[in-house]
């Protein structure tokens, strides 16, 4: 009963929708904005930062928030912490306030590993994001690059087998989520092809 009860708590936790609460408030739906996700990119692009960083904040903790407790106060782990660390990016994919379709739980994501590992896995996670940003013009390609880096990391690390399971049911939920992206090929940037034929 308390596996259920912490896997109700994470799921819900990453299924309110902040972007949309908060747009409102502005009288904005941010869903008119962009690719049309309910997301922290989208509320910047509705309202800007005074918008766009409350909903990145809240939607990291999303993450954090249940999964630390989960695993520093209330000692779950193994397949317990499994399923109570995916339930928030799950919540945050498909949301049930927005009839299952959700966001594209990349702060969720980042608000998980948080929980887990506390800085060091969200500093591999935005380093690769970062650079993959910025070499790379796909974005969901992007996303699943820095999720390789993340997996590098882990395997330095020898973490646990359970981080290892985690980590795929996280990357299968973000390769979904940006399916319509990866269905492009992958490639540089203008600029970083640029640079790197001046290379060679």
């Amino acid at each position: 009963m308390a596996l259920l009860l912490w896997i109700m708590i994470g799921f819900l936790s990453g299924a309110m929708p902040f972007s949309l609460w908060l747009g409102r408030i502005i009288h904005k739906d941010i869903r008119n904005y962009g690719d049309g996700n309910p997301g922290a990119i989208n509320a910047w692009r509705a309202g800007g930062y005074r918008l766009g960083l409350p909903v990145l904040l809240l939607d990291y903790l999303k993450g954090v928030v249940p999964v630390s407790l989960a695993r520093f106060e209330f000692g779950f782990t193994a397949w317990r912490l499994v399923l109570i660390a995916l339930s928030p990016v799950l919540g945050h994919a498909f949301s049930p306030f927005l009839r299952f379709r959700g966001g594209k739980a990349v702060a969720a994501t980042f608000g998980i590993w948080t929980g887990l590992t506390i800085w060091e896995a969200p500093t591999v996670l935005g380093i690769s994001l970062g650079i993959s940003f910025y070499v790379q013009k796909v974005d969901g390609w992007s996303v699943i690059l820095a999720m390789l880096g993340l997996l590098v990391y882990l395997l330095a690390r020898q973490a646990d087998f359970f981080m290892f399971v985690i980590w795929i049911g996280n990357v299968s939920i973000l390769a979904w989520k940006h399916r319509y992206d990866l269905r492009q090929r992958p490639g540089l940037k203008h600029s970083t092809a640029k640079f790197l034929g001046r290379r060679g």
